[in-house]
């Protein structure tokens, strides 16, 4: 019996364009790790706003948010690129648009290329060429250092952790076109506080990176003895960096007892983590430094109105 064609109706060819577009959007944007990149956007505006004394340049706070932004997220998707075979043995990964085969390679490639070019264009043009500058090095860290020394070394935590504390410094040179020790400072704060925060997820999923064939501390340190030990050491060093805007004449008190209180917690997460290593403590030191770094710059922002 002969099967009977049914001519298809426009509007059942032009919804699924429509919806494939909108995938393809999707998975466009999801490549440049939002939540991420918003981060970095928020701390490149700490640094912008500890370095301006005076009233806010907000137009040139703008190009450089963006700019930053775009940097960031170039960084983000080149990251994957270079991953994507990574990212499929991984389970938390393997459902991201490359791995899981929504988006072509080269197209990611170009739309990487694009915001990575665009931005750090943007930042020289309508920003300067310090910060410029900063955003290539943070761009090219980011994705021919760590990338590929995630597949060889423990150490890549601590490389990582280079690019990633780099946006308030940009913020700084945004607003003064030089780095003083305030951007110092906010770069030592940001360092500090992701290594906790990375060895926290690092724990979490260490059967995933040992998957992926990536040799993080915890996939070479399986009873936790260094992990949680590393994670008390940098979370103590913390506490006396994050005052250091104080002193710097960056803030004032309010600043200083909320960052004094907000980096203790952290580091009785980072000891309590230490003493017991496993899933339930390394969630809640997670938890905490989520909280820690908005708490730690909401504080810094309202001292800087008052």
């Amino acid at each position: 019996m002969e099967s009977l064609e049914i001519a298809p109706q426009p509007e059942a060819v032009e919804a699924p364009g429509r919806a494939a577009v909108a995938v393809r959007f999707a998975d466009l944007v999801e490549l440049t790790k939002p939540r991420i990149t918003s981060m970095v956007a928020v701390t490149a505006a700490a640094g912008f706003v500890m370095a301006s004394p005076g009233r806010l340049d907000w137009l040139l706070l703008a190009h450089a948010l963006l700019g930053t932004s775009l940097v960031a997220s170039g960084a983000a998707a080149l990251n994957q690129v270079v991953e994507r075979g990574v990212d499929a043995r991984m389970r938390r990964t393997a459902r991201r648009p490359l791995p899981a085969g929504r988006l072509h390679p080269d197209v990611a490639l170009l739309w990487a290329v694009s915001l990575s070019v665009v931005g750090v264009t943007w930042l020289a043009l309508a920003v300067n060429l310090l910060t410029a500058l900063l955003g290539a090095l943070t761009l090219a860290g980011y994705v021919f250092v760590y990338t590929p020394m995630k597949r060889l070394s423990s150490l890549a935590t601590v490389v990582g952790a280079v690019p990633g504390a780099v946006p308030p410094m940009m913020g700084w040179a945004a607003a003064r076109d030089l780095l003083e020790p305030g951007a110092w400072a906010l770069f030592a704060i940001l360092f500090l506080w992701q290594m906790p925060h990375f060895l926290a997820i690092a724990w979490m999923y260490r059967a995933d990176y040992e998957r992926g064939g990536m040799p993080m501390l915890p996939v070479v340190d399986p009873d936790g003895t260094r992990t949680g030990r590393q994670a008390v050491l940098y979370a103590a060093a913390l506490v006396p960096v994050a005052l250091l805007p104080t002193p710097l004449g960056l803030t004032g008190p309010v600043y200083f007892i909320g960052a004094l209180l907000f980096s203790l917690a952290f580091l009785w997460a980072s000891w309590r983590f230490q003493q017991a290593t496993n899933s339930t403590t390394a969630k809640k030191l997670l938890l905490t430094s989520v909280v820690y770094l908005p708490a730690l710059l909401a504080v810094m922002f309202l001292d800087r109105l008052l």
